[in-house]
């Protein structure tokens, strides 16, 4: 092994894997770790930005049907990543391979499994997704973002550490951020729903505003994410309105906006509710109501049972009960408050570094060090 040790981090598909890939390979940097990365051909083209030495795009796909022709083709694709993976394991002798969920993350953590290399395998959400449940057997550890979601399963309870969500490092920063109460002044709205949730937001969000108080309305200032098909629309009922908005596909500084906010409404994803909670603010949770774990539910459930949170099923998401849960606690600056120190009270800040320490020990880059004349 080379005197810089390295880790290979398998993470692709969507932001909510890669989020977390990225803040845990930032602080193996800052440790003198080198890192690769491993994702597929989907999620290559959004990790230019990923610190990481060299990208390795492996094959793989998820099951898309039970039909015997999907599952044929998606198994040989999957094990066509792994021959590909063990051929890296090989080539770059990782320390350890860390895997993200996500079927991206099967052929390398498949591949580590069969030459020996050790093996983490991080769950974000509440409810483990079927490709980290397909990979926990041959994992060495299971890192998890929230306590106790192998009650039912004690032979996998044994494998795991409670580390938290890894953040970004802009999360990091915005939650240095106090909150404070929206007792007089502007009431700061941010709404946000990914890729698959900015429809429903824009179509409900301005018209339940559009029920409230006129004097809490006047106060009010909202930074919402609408899909590019939306915006005019939803731009043009907050200037009908006289409300203060904007209104935008997307936002690159996302978190400081939610650390100037008094209040979220989002979808509930493992990276977002990971990111009301470092930086602790109250939110309304709509969980995505077609996700085959039900993942997004489980971690809005979490959220809401500490009191940080409040759930409201997308079937039950009308302009009329969005807008008395609005009234009710922008009317209430108090119990924004309860909520905000509640979310915050579950955050973990130093998720990245909790699992950096797992994944060196996992490795034995710790002892390797130790042992490494000066």
């Amino acid at each position: 092994m080379s005197a810089t040790p390295l880790v290979l981090i398998a993470a692709g598909g969507t932001g909510g894997h890669l989020f977390p890939a990225e803040a845990l390979a930032t602080v193996l940097n800052a440790r003198g770790i080198a890192v690769d990365l491993a994702t597929d051909k989907r999620a290559a083209p959004f990790a230019g930005k990923f610190p990481a030495r060299a990208m390795h795009v492996l094959p793989a796909d998820t099951v898309r049907g039970r039909d015997p022709i999907s599952l044929a083709r998606t198994f040989a694709r999957l094990t066509f990543g792994t021959l590909r993976g063990m051929a890296l394991m090989l080539g770059e002798r990782p320390a350890a391979v860390v895997g993200f969920g996500g079927y991206p993350t099967v052929p390398p953590i498949f591949a580590a499994w069969l030459v020996r290399v050790p093996r983490i395998v991080h769950e974000q959400n509440a409810v483990m997704g079927r490709a980290n449940r397909l990979l926990a057997g041959r994992a060495t550890v299971i890192a998890t973002g929230y306590p106790d979601i192998f009650s039912d399963a004690p032979r996998l309870a044994v494998k795991a550490v409670h580390t938290g969500n890894p953040v970004r490092a802009a999360v990091r920063e915005a939650a240095a951020t106090p909150y404070a109460a929206p007792a007089s002044g502007p009431i700061r709205l941010v709404v946000f729903g990914g890729s698959q949730g900015a429809r429903v937001m824009s179509e409900v969000v301005p018209a339940a505003i559009e029920r409230l108080p006129a004097g809490m309305r006047a106060r009010l200032e909202v930074v919402q994410q609408s899909r590019p098909e939306d915006l005019d629309e939803a731009q043009s009922v907050y200037a009908r309105l006289g409300v203060k908005a904007d209104c935008a596909a997307f936002f690159d500084d996302l978190p400081q906006r939610v650390a100037l906010s008094h209040l979220a409404i989002a979808r509930s994803g493992a990276s977002t509710v990971a990111e009301l909670a470092a930086i602790g603010r109250p939110s309304i949770l709509v969980p995505l109501p077609h996700a085959l774990d039900q993942d997004q539910l489980a971690n809005a459930s979490a959220l809401a049972a500490v009191g940080g949170a409040i759930l409201i099923r997308q079937s039950d998401l009308t302009a009329e009960r969005l807008s008395e849960e609005l009234t009710r606690l922008f009317g209430n600056p108090s119990r924004l408050s309860a909520m905000a120190a509640a979310a915050r009270a579950v955050g973990r800040v130093d998720a990245a570094e909790r699992l950096a320490d797992e994944v060196m020990r996992v490795a034995g880059i710790a002892q390797m060090r130790q042992n490494t004349p000066a």
